[in-house]
């Protein structure tokens, strides 16, 4: 067992976006000259946007270098004979000062046919968002393409969607083939497959500084659409001091940690990386190889699968997502 590894944070990569604000420098202090900043990429393994090492003596590596390293014992065996030097999860922050355009993302089977890539099955945590905040997620009831394509040309596609009124915690798994959209006022963390394919089917119309619109993949969408999909926020119940499950499948595990008090996790039964996002608080990971780091709001940890255990000490009060690969 390597036990040179440790907690490993990385820079995080910083996106303009035209619905982007201020909330990840004011409330998540990610430092940008940015006006705009729309998305803080914490742990990315996609071509183009490979994550580096912030901190200890990898820092300076990126994450493609340091998988081929340390393989399995990085990201576990089985995830690494699945993935190899592919980072399967992608982890972001997103504040949607405006809307975001109605889109919808192919599955693995689709992605792979038309792009060589993976599906995007994807999940919300809402660390904040302003009174009347809302997302699209799913029909208000079952449909059909045909349906669709008559409110898309009438101009009434809205009305075929759900939409639903946020607040602080509340958690949405979108799955691929979901229609869905961040409504304005809302930051929140995305866990998703590691995949950069979407299709926009709606942008409300909007026109940017040149007066043109942008590019909708109406076509593309039409076979990637679930129109069955009614899906609804998360149901679950908050506790302190356990791992409370929000989203669980193929692709990841998630679990919200709302501690206040020393949380031990033997993370070596998972065969897998584990990775913590912190959405509340600070704390204090420790590790059994005496390896420690600091986590605070709006950072990012990843844990190798070599590590043994951990316990993570907060700092009063604290609340971590806690994701991580299921063995299949």
């Amino acid at each position: 067992m390597n036990t040179k590894l440790y907690p490993i944070k990385f820079t995080p990569i910083l996106k303009d976006k035209i619905w982007g604000g201020d909330k990840l420098k004011l409330t998540l202090d990610k430092k940008s000259e940015l006006e705009k900043l729309g998305e803080s990429w914490e742990l990315s393994g996609v071509e183009g946007d490979i994550s580096v090492v912030s901190n200890g003596f990898l820092a300076g590596n990126n994450l493609q270098e340091i998988i081929e390293i340390y393989m399995g014992d990085l990201v576990g065996e089985s995830i690494y004979s699945k993935f190899g030097n592919e980072f399967p999860l992608l982890f972001k922050f997103i504040d949607a000062n405006d809307d975001l355009s109605i889109q919808v993302h192919p599955d693995d089977k689709l992605s792979k046919e038309r792009h060589n890539a993976f599906g995007k099955t994807e999940m919300w945590y809402v660390l904040q968002a302003e009174p009347k905040s809302q997302l699209v997620s799913g029909f208000v009831k079952e449909s059909t393409k045909e349906e669709y394509l008559k409110a898309l040309s009438d101009g009434k596609l809205m009305s075929l969607l759900k939409s639903h009124e946020v607040s602080e915690g509340d958690t949405f798994f979108i799955r691929a083939g979901n229609v869905h959209a961040i409504g304005a006022g809302v930051l929140l963390a995305e866990i998703q497959q590691t995949s950069d394919v979407t299709y926009r089917i709606y942008d409300y119309d909007r026109k940017d500084s040149a007066g043109n619109t942008r590019e909708l993949h109406t076509d593309l969408a039409l076979d990637a659409i679930d129109y069955k999909d009614t899906n609804e926020k998360v149901s679950y119940s908050a506790k302190k001091n356990e791992a409370v499950n929000l989203a669980s499948c193929q692709y990841f595990v998630t679990n919200l940690l709302h501690i206040n008090e020393a949380f031990e996790r033997d993370v070596y039964l998972l065969n897998s990386f584990v990775v913590y996002m912190c959405v509340s608080g600070s704390a204090k990971i420790m590790c059994t190889n005496g390896e420690k780091e600091t986590i605070t709001k709006g950072e990012t940890v990843l844990i190798p699968a070599a590590i043994d255990g951990v316990t993570i000490e907060p700092d009063g009060d604290a609340k971590l997502l806690e994701v991580y690969i299921k063995e299949v």
